[in-house]
């Protein structure tokens, strides 16, 4: 009996020990890094995550995504001498061979072409030099200020350079895009070769983390002397979806999949603000119907500690007026709400009216009579 005790405790900690990951500073080895929920942006755990360092080739994250919101994709992209000849990985593009940017967009993130790199930035530019400035311009907009770009492929150059932070910035803003989710996640992609001859490029994806980590679906891996080896990483599960950034990491594999652990097994998805329950009733003038409710238009969700972090601690701001004048249009606009943890923004959505509520005034139905006429 006594036996059977001990064995069961015993299993009852390998099975905790199993389910929850600890992870501290000292566990990575990496210059840099930080874990972020995609949706948000909120950043779960992080070490000298503002630290400006080299990314290597995650730096065509932000080529990638530009040239996708070009709207370009079906484009025919004529590869020059200078493409041609870019040093490190190479899809061995040729001097005037003719290919499609969006097939360009595969052999950069499957197979870190920097040939590629510069065809696009070229294509849709004009020039490297351009296109960098439309790089820093982007991630500007998104928020990303200790970043600098002086090329679309990320080798060497002592005004290239990123964060931990900015760069899961930059990843998150880009993975909510559809087209560049789908280019990430894939492992196997077949392209043509040169027109005329008979073979085509077959790039098999060099993340590891798409077949090694539950849920792993992408993004892209980095090395040069300089930045050392960098890897932004990311994966769903639970139709939630967490990103990765290490930089300078020897173990990048490890680390990233250590890292996504701890977020899956620390935090959850909650649901906040759930759009088919009535957020308010509000009072209407002059209408058919003396109050309505209105709605929230878009689910929100937070990703919160668990154990530590509640549904009360997400903090909700309204902006509506609880008084409106008929008449009301279905799904029009009657407010707006946001959500915090802490000073840090989460999401916001519109307030709309669900129904359709006619004035009872004489005034407006007359204008409707005459606007008939």
């Amino acid at each position: 009996m006594i036996l059977k005790r001990i064995t069961i405790f015993v299993l009852l900690i390998i099975f905790i020990f199993m389910n929850i990951s600890f992870v501290n500073a000292t566990d990575i080895e990496a210059k840099a890094y930080v874990l972020m929920d995609v949706s948000t942006g909120r950043v779960l755990y992080a070490h000298n995550s503002s630290q400006k360092l080299p990314m290597a080739s995650t730096t065509k994250i932000m080529t990638v995504l530009l040239a996708i919101e070009s709207g370009r994709l079906d484009e025919v992209v004529k590869i020059s001498r200078n493409a041609s000849i870019q040093e490190g990985s190479s899809v061995y593009l040729r001097v005037g061979e003719k290919i499609k940017l969006e097939d360009l967009l595969y052999a950069i993130m499957l197979r870190s072409g920097n040939d590629a790199s510069v065809a696009v930035a070229e294509h849709l530019c004009g020039s490297v030099d351009k296109f960098a400035e439309l790089m820093n311009e982007k991630a500007r907009a998104i928020g990303a200020y200790n970043t600098n770009f002086t090329n679309p492929h990320g080798l060497p150059d002592d005004n290239h350079y990123t964060t931990a932070y900015d760069l899961g910035l930059i990843t998150c803003y880009a993975l909510r895009n559809k087209k560049f989710a789908e280019i990430v996640s894939t492992k196997k992609k077949t392209i043509p070769g040169p027109v005329g001859e008979n073979w085509n490029r077959v790039l098999i994806n060099k993340n590891k983390m798409l077949w090694q980590f539950t849920g792993g679906d992408g993004v892209k891996t980095g090395f040069t002397k300089k930045a050392g080896r960098c890897l932004v990483a990311s994966a769903t599960r639970n139709d939630w979806q967490l990103v990765s950034v290490v930089l300078n990491c020897g173990d990048m594999w490890n680390a990233s999949s250590e890292l996504l652990e701890y977020g899956f097994n620390n935090y959850k998805k909650v649901q906040i603000v759930n759009k088919d329950e009535p957020y308010k009733e509000i009072s209407i003038i002059k209408g058919k119907k003396e109050k309505t409710e209105i709605y929230p238009k878009d689910n929100l969700y937070a990703p919160l500690k668990i154990d530590k972090e509640k549904v009360e601690n997400v903090i909700i701001k309204d902006r509506f007026t609880d008084k409106v004048k008929a008449p009301i249009t279905e799904n029009s606009k009657a407010g707006e709400l946001e959500i915090y943890i802490g000073d840090f923004f989460i999401g916001k959505t519109d307030l709309i009216y669900k129904e359709n509520i006619e004035s009872t005034s004489i005034l407006h139905h007359i204008k409707k009579i005459l606007k008939w006429f």
